[in-house]
């Protein structure tokens, strides 16, 4: 479980393809504070630490994984989210985020405005991905409030802190992010649409 309020920006440094798996080595300043198997949060995909130095940490993403999220484009070089897993005894400040991704979306607009900026995706609709106003969304690991939904496009704002310390400035239009939806919401989702067998 994580909260959605990313503790640092990591950059990949390997990629190694194992049959269908991709090992992912990142270079980030948690990496002295990890261990083997350390659940982290990068760009909200919950992925269980393998290997680790003081420089670098090593994950590995299964087929599915890398399908149902951004990883497949990332790169050596690539800036990442990073979170630790909640502690019991932690403030929430964020929102429960479980680190599994619902869907992509892209990046369909950026405005600034005033010193902050305004982002606006784009996503797939179904009825299980449900998205109010003023209600929370994570995007690439980040928790985030959501601003005037529509059938499939949503806005967050960013202020200047976020937009600095999150990889929210390298995006551009049409950059690829990963959604995950609230987990109440979901949850309320599938108990109202439930059937029962006859």
């Amino acid at each position: 479980m994580f909260t959605g309020i990313i503790e640092t920006i990591g950059t990949v440094t390997q990629l190694q393809t194992d049959q269908e798996n991709v090992h992912i080595t990142i270079a980030s300043p948690l990496a002295p504070d990890l261990h083997i198997d350390q659940s982290v949060a990068h760009n909200g995909v919950c992925l269980t630490v393998v290997a680790c130095d003081q420089h670098t940490h090593t994950v590995t993403a299964i087929r599915e994984t890398i399908q149902r999220t951004n990883l497949s484009q990332w790169q050596v070089g690539t800036k990442i989210n990073l979170e630790r897993c909640l502690k019991a005894d932690s403030r929430i400040d964020g929102h429960f985020v479980q680190g599994h991704v619902d869907q992509t979306a892209q990046c369909v607009a950026i405005e600034e405005s005033g010193g902050s900026w305004y982002y606006t995706f784009q996503y797939t609709e179904t009825s299980d991905n449900i998205l109010v106003n003023k209600g929370s969304v994570c995007i690439d690991g980040t928790s985030l409030t959501v601003i005037l939904p529509t059938q499939d496009t949503f806005s967050v704002a960013i202020i200047p802190y976020t937009h600095q310390n999150t990889v929210f400035h390298t995006y551009q239009i049409g950059t690829t992010v990963n959604l995950e939806f609230d987990i109440i919401g979901k949850y309320l989702t599938a108990l109202f649409n439930r059937t029962y067998p006859q």
